[in-house]
């Protein structure tokens, strides 16, 4: 598996046009949406985030084993993988390969129907439980949630397509594809909010670059070579598949679902006891700084599955100097963008006239820091997975629970305000799986003191 520094610069540029498209939309949304329409906007990209959950850890397992397939193993385990004599010629084998394909489409579909139902009933309760004090038009904020509902849908019914072209290691081909996707959102979100659709304009857009990322994917994995190989091959049973990817996936599933609590609760529960102006500040606030935390993953996040194809080929030597790259650029993405963030955050809020202000300086901090901890704890995490195996599944799914429980507390009945919503996952984080994990990665890499000079 080829996987380059040029992969790298494409994700990178994906990355680049995603921000530009955001410090594009962003001003437009700031601008011409008053703070409560905005707070609406922020609670749309959360519930999108926790639609992705629902996946629920079959994605990266997905993945994980596609790259194990085009690495030439000729059976599937549910822990640990076939080990491949590195000196081989690598053979694929395309009825394994079909049955993975055919699980995928069964399990996702299935998904995608439990999400629709949630969206629409659930979801739909807990957006009338928010617009009782909306002072907007709530018919213009249920028109694009119906919108959201189906477009989420459809983005998860498909999301197989991420774990084939992931898991070929078609990395530049990704990510030329998102590019695209970028301009097309950022050419209809633009027209759009500048016609007054507010929120309408958003998800429209969003529903027209998803639909034709979809498209060009299938034509970069479908190839006609593909398509003749897979045709002239016998799938492998999808329930043997399923019943072998199960296991870790429903453990990733876990920890995804602890993930999503400690990174986006706060927002869920917040919503619920703050203003719609302070969640709106917190919202804005977390974006800018996730913008950070993907430049400082990226690396590391290209090289996944090259560090699968490592992990068959056992060479423990190439995955730890992988590793200690993506953490040097962790490190200085944060001290070198967040240093920046807190500098010119603020100003550049005020020159663009934003109704919505971020939140104090102290706060902004805080929050680098939360933001710190875990994106190192998911790149620790995203290597443990590598070896096909979940160590972390319940502690995390323990911390969210802590979570749930700490920011209800401090909200409801402490009134702590925003601060709450950084301190207690902060808190919860740092007691365990903030250090444990990347300790693990460590022992399993066998790195030093003096690791980051071995060559």
């Amino acid at each position: 598996m080829i996987i380059t520094k040029h992969d790298v610069l494409w994700n990178y540029g994906a990355t680049f046009l995603k921000i530009a498209s955001s410090i594009i939309i962003l001003p437009l949304i700031l601008k011409m949406m008053p703070p409560e329409t905005v707070g609406i906007w922020t609670v749309f990209t959360t519930i999108t985030t926790f639609a992705n959950l629902l996946d629920f850890g079959f994605n990266p397992s997905f993945a994980r084993n596609v790259t194990y397939v085009f690495s030439g193993v000729k059976e599937l385990n549910v822990n640990g993988f076939e080990k491949i004599d590195s000196c081989g010629t690598v053979e694929v084998n395309y009825g394994l390969l079909k049955g993975v394909i055919s699980a995928m489409k069964w399990i996702y579909l299935r998904m995608a129907l439990v999400l629709l139902v949630i969206l629409s009933t659930v979801g739909t309760y807990y957006m009338y439980t928010i617009l009782q004090h909306y002072k907007g038009d709530t018919r213009e904020v249920y028109i694009a949630w119906a919108l959201l509902c189906i477009i989420n849908t459809y983005n998860l019914f498909t999301l197989y397509y991420d774990s084939l072209l992931q898991g070929k290691g078609l990395v530049k081909r990704s990510k030329q594809i998102i590019i695209i996707g970028y301009v097309v959102y950022l050419a209809i979100a633009m027209l759009f909010i500048l016609l007054g659709f507010g929120l309408i304009a958003i998800v429209t857009a969003q529903i027209s670059s998803t639909i034709i990322i979809r498209i060009l994917s299938h034509r970069a994995f479908f190839t006609a070579e593909m398509k003749e190989n897979l045709a002239h091959s016998v799938p492998r049973d999808k329930k043997q598949i399923l019943d072998i990817i199960y296991p870790n996936a429903l453990k990733v599933g876990l920890t995804s679902l602890g993930g999503f609590v400690i990174q986006k609760s706060s927002m869920i529960i917040g919503a619920l006891y703050l203003s719609l102006e302070n969640i709106a500040s917190y919202g804005i606030s977390m974006q800018f700084i996730a913008v950070i935390s993907s430049l400082a993953s990226i690396y590391l996040a290209t090289f996944i599955p090259k560090i699968v194809h490592l992990r068959v080929m056992e060479d423990i030597r190439a995955i730890r100097r992988i590793y200690l790259q993506g953490e040097l650029v962790l490190i200085l993405s944060y001290v070198i963008g967040g240093g920046m963030f807190l500098l010119i955050g603020p100003f550049l809020l005020h020159l663009i006239g934003s109704r919505t202000q971020l939140m104090p300086l102290g706060l902004l901090a805080l929050a680098l820091l939360l933001s710190f901890v875990e994106t190192n704890l998911s790149n620790a995490g995203n290597i443990l997975l590598t070896k096909n195996d979940v160590p972390f599944f319940v502690s995390s799914l323990v911390s969210g629970v802590f979570i749930i429980v700490g920011l209800f507390i401090s909200l409801r009945y402490m009134q702590a305000g925003l601060i709450a919503i950084l301190v207690v996952p902060l808190a919860v984080n740092l007691f365990y799986q903030g250090w444990k994990w990347p300790v693990e990665v460590m022992k399993d890499l066998k790195v030093d003191m003096l690791g980051l000079f071995k060559k």
